[in-house]
């Protein structure tokens, strides 16, 4: 197949998957084309399957704001008529189903029909989406789809009950790449961060106040007072300057460490004793789950669909949003000498079940049952 793939190029979980997607596909004899605005943050390797197309922008002084949404939408016209893409794969409702819808509408007046598939992430749905200035464009534009996923169950009971949807919503999970992200022998970086054998936490995010990185310090701070502990902030966003004041205040400037965006997370998340997810919405919690390929037990909240990954007291421990010191509590319970094996092999097994090689082939299929769809419409 010939598959366009739309997605936010950034280092958040939709332009991770999508990426991932691409990667996989190529690897498999697929011929994967890239289009947006910049190179994907996660798009680290070179394959003769795999295509990048950038959506150029011209600033007019008629404009105040670039009109991005046109352009994609050009742009997909002209990658599905130049590479004779069979389909297309937008990640993010906005503004990327609007733009295939009007991509799709284009190429049929050219005798051409290019189905599109949707994949919601999260707050395309959860927070923009609901936005009275979006939703009647989200909701034309899901509705338009040849096809809808969603990441997680929680994310697809959300979309049906805040959104008039009349077509059905394929639940899909996010996947991890086993062979990537696994535990590595890295002792010598772990003994350069903890000398002293402390234990070593770490968190990964984009740093936006969703994620409330606070917590974590909350929750370390706690930890640290009766464990010797290490923290890896890893990432960056608007939040970064306040967290990093408040590491200050708290007076653990010398445990903590902002690592910034690293692109081998798993190198990190080897030598890693616990993840920490306090997130106030999460619609699935990729992050998570490459900690847990990893062997790293997850703290995390029990919001969204971070109960559909982390199992209570199996793979790590819940509390409700912005409970630290019940976070901190069941931190020290994994940490424990005696607990900590058996929590990370649970963490391995549970992630086992994700392996992009099981999860991928349902979007394989769903390609495959649209495109005869499609090819009995015409």
């Amino acid at each position: 197949m010939r598959i366009g793939i739309v997605c936010y190029p950034t280092y958040g979980g939709s332009g991770v998957v999508a990426t991932e997607l691409g990667k996989w596909l190529a690897q498999n004899g697929h011929q994967v084309h890239f289009i947006t605005y910049s190179q994907p943050q996660r798009l680290d390797t070179i394959n003769e399957n795999i295509y990048y197309h950038e959506v150029r922008i011209r600033n007019y002084p008629l404009f105040e704001h670039a009109p991005y949404e046109l352009a994609l939408a050009s742009k997909m016209v002209d990658v599905s008529i130049h590479e004779k893409l069979d389909i297309l794969h937008v990640h993010y409702a906005i503004p990327h189903a609007s733009a295939a819808y009007m991509a799709r509408e284009i190429l049929r007046t050219k005798g051409i029909y290019i189905p599109f598939i949707t994949t919601l992430h999260g707050t395309d749905i959860t927070l923009v989406g609901k936005d009275p200035s979006y939703e009647p464009v989200v909701t034309f534009s899901i509705n338009q789809s040849d096809a809808v996923t969603s990441v997680s169950e929680d994310l697809k009971k959300e979309t049906l009950e805040q959104f008039t949807i009349n077509k059905p919503i394929v639940v899909i999970p996010n996947f991890v790449d086993i062979s990537r992200f696994k535990k590595q022998r890295k002792d010598h970086f772990k003994k350069a961060i903890c000398p002293n054998d402390e234990h070593l936490l770490v968190h990964v995010s984009n740093f936006r106040k969703v994620k409330r990185v606070e917590d974590v310090l909350w929750v370390f701070e706690k930890i640290n007072q009766v464990l010797p502990s290490k923290l890896l902030l890893i990432g960056d966003g608007p939040e970064r300057m306040r967290i990093e004041q408040l590491t200050r205040e708290l007076n653990l400037c010398d445990n903590v460490r902002f690592l910034g965006k690293l692109d081998a997370i798993e190198e990190v998340l080897s030598v890693s004793d616990l993840f920490i997810m306090p997130s106030e919405k999460e619609s699935f919690g990729l992050a998570a789950l490459e900690a847990m390929a990893c062997e790293v037990p997850v703290i995390s909240t029990n919001v969204g669909g971070l109960p559909e990954i982390n199992i209570d007291g199996i793979t790590g421990y819940m509390s409700n949003v912005g409970d630290t010191q019940d976070m901190a509590k069941n931190a020290l319970r994994i940490l424990d000498k005696e607990n900590l094996p058996r929590f990370k092999k649970n963490a391995l097994e549970q992630a086992k079940k994700f392996d992009s090689n099981l999860i991928i082939p349902k979007y394989v299929e769903l390609y495959n049952r649209i495109l005869m769809h499609s090819t009995i419409q015409e």
